[in-house]
């Protein structure tokens, strides 16, 4: 019986935790574009995106992490005779390049805070895909154990990162067109009031 509750928090953990990492990291991506805006909206942009970052990772974020790790932990109490497994061990390791993921966010966040972070949103927007092609992996691997059929995975993966990558240039275009579009607007409709 403690096994099913310890699984069954640990899955809500889970979609929490990652729920929060795909969102911080968003609002990371405004924080930066808020830099272009105009006074006084830059300011007050970037200290709203600080208040809700704060929040999201302090509130939210840590607290499925630590769910999350908590609950497999007690997985793993209830459960030894897993850790004789291949497959956990890969999901392990992956599992802990997410919580360096997570505590880099951390940094990030603080960089933001201090006007410090080097970042540009386009690789904002690169790292932000960094948990999902983690959590297809830990997924696929939790879901196949050693059964993985892992020539079929890498490619799998080798295309959700290729199409991240595609997505990620396609959005930037779509948004300089946009932009050059209407900066076209803005300068037309005093050349027509004159």
């Amino acid at each position: 019986m403690a096994y099913s509750w310890f699984k069954a928090f640990h899955i809500i953990g889970v979609v929490v935790w990652f729920a929060g990492l795909f969102y911080l990291v968003r609002l990371f991506i405004y924080h930066i574009e808020a830099e272009q805006e105009p006074e006084p909206a830059k300011t007050i942009l970037k200290n709203q995106y600080q208040i809700m970052e704060k929040r999201l990772y302090n509130i939210i974020t840590t607290p499925g992490m630590l769910v999350t790790v908590a609950c497999a932990i007690g997985l793993l109490v209830t459960q030894p005779e897993f850790l004789k497994q291949t497959w956990l061990h890969y999901k392990l390791g992956f599992v802990a390049l997410l919580l360096v993921y997570h505590h880099y966010c951390a940094r990030l966040m603080k960089q933001l805070a201090e006007n410090r972070c080097k970042w540009t949103s386009k690789q904002m927007r690169a790292m932000n895909e960094a948990p999902t092609v983690l959590l297809v992996v830990i997924v696929m691997l939790v879901v196949f154990k050693n059964s993985l059929p892992t020539d079929l995975t890498a490619w799998v993966i080798f295309g959700l990162v290729v199409l991240m990558v595609v997505t990620i240039q396609l959005y930037a275009r779509k948004r300089r067109l946009d932009k050059e579009k209407q900066l076209a607007e803005m300068t037309q409709v005093p050349q027509q009031q004159a």
